[in-house]
């Protein structure tokens, strides 16, 4: 991007979404779990499903490449960055009770919602208070753990399509499968989501939390910066078993490493380059493809 078209760009953006949520030059590790990733020319945080479809209007008028960021869970962004415009959807927070019915912006944490359904004793949400990402990017990925899924408890979702319409899917239109849903397939923007949820004891509900979270601290690698589950579980397989059985546990790339703790995740132990986590999940794929005759898919994304 030429300085004249970023002064141009920047320029039409603010006045779109306001000064303050329109930066420039804006480091990706901030906005990564890996804590990983240079400078995007363009940092947006739009504020409404208006502004969103303003923002995507104006890059495809203008021809800008841009993509839409959750809480950054399941990327990897290149170590030079992205060219192009980052449109951050941290500001959709709406978060709202209505009967067992629980309504939130695609830019809540899962934390935090599924400690707001806990709160007010709704039970189907403990699953995911310890994934890391956002609403909108669990329905993106219909993520899952513990035995509950995404899928099992969105009753519908409020979405932008890559015509600019806004429309709702309800459940049976999404398409959830594994690690898959129609979100992904077609490129909706997820903006509110509505989940279904069943009354339940608070204490019970917390202490399945609890349970989960402790389950989490001793298989999971949680000391370290890194995207969740590296791998997709290979059809008949576990990727950490396999990558386990192939020797790969603690295989390091500077400061990219398999987790000694639990073979399915590569770490960042601190300073790691995208370059150096690219390099360890190559090298895995190709010993568990020569070994096992498996082919690893990555779970993670990459950008730029």
């Amino acid at each position: 991007m030429s300085t004249a078209e970023h002064s141009g760009l920047v320029c039409r953006l603010r006045t779109l979404v306001g000064d303050t949520n329109v930066v420039t030059d804006e480091p990706m590790v901030e906005h990564t779990t890996f804590r990983i990733g240079g400078p995007a020319d363009v940092f947006v945080t739009p504020g409404n499903a208006q502004e969103i479809a303003q923002v995507l209007d104006l890059c495809k008028e203008l021809d800008e490449p841009y993509f839409v960021l959750g809480r950054g869970s399941d990327l990897l962004v290149s170590d030079a960055g992205y060219r192009g415009v980052i449109v951050s959807l941290v500001r959709l927070n709406k978060l709202e009770l209505h009967g067992t019915q629980v309504i939130c912006g695609a830019g809540v944490t899962l934390k935090k919602v599924a400690a707001f359904a806990r709160d007010d004793s709704l039970t189907g949400l403990e699953f995911a208070s310890g994934i890391p990402g956002s609403v909108g990017g669990a329905v993106f990925m219909n993520a899952g753990a513990y035995g509950g899924e995404t899928a099992d408890v969105v009753s519908s979702i409020w979405a932008l399509n890559p015509e600019g319409k806004l429309a709702t899917y309800r459940n049976a239109e999404l398409e959830f499968g594994y690690r898959q849903s129609l979100v992904r397939r077609v490129g909706l923007i997820v903006l509110e989501v509505t989940y279904s949820l069943k009354p339940g004891d608070k204490e019970q509900i917390q202490a399945t939390m609890n349970g989960l979270a402790q389950r989490r601290r001793e298989k999971q690698p949680l000391e370290y910066p890194s995207a969740g589950s590296t791998f997709k579980r290979p059809k008949g397989y576990f990727a950490g078993k396999l990558i386990t059985d192939a020797g790969l546990k603690g295989y390091r790339v500077g400061n990219a490493c398999v987790s000694e703790k639990h073979a399915g995740f590569v770490v960042n132990l601190g300073g790691a380059t995208a370059k150096d986590i690219h390099a360890v999940i190559e090298h895995v794929q190709d010993e568990v493809q020569r070994q096992f005759g498996v082919h690893l898919e990555p779970e993670v994304r990459f950008l730029g």
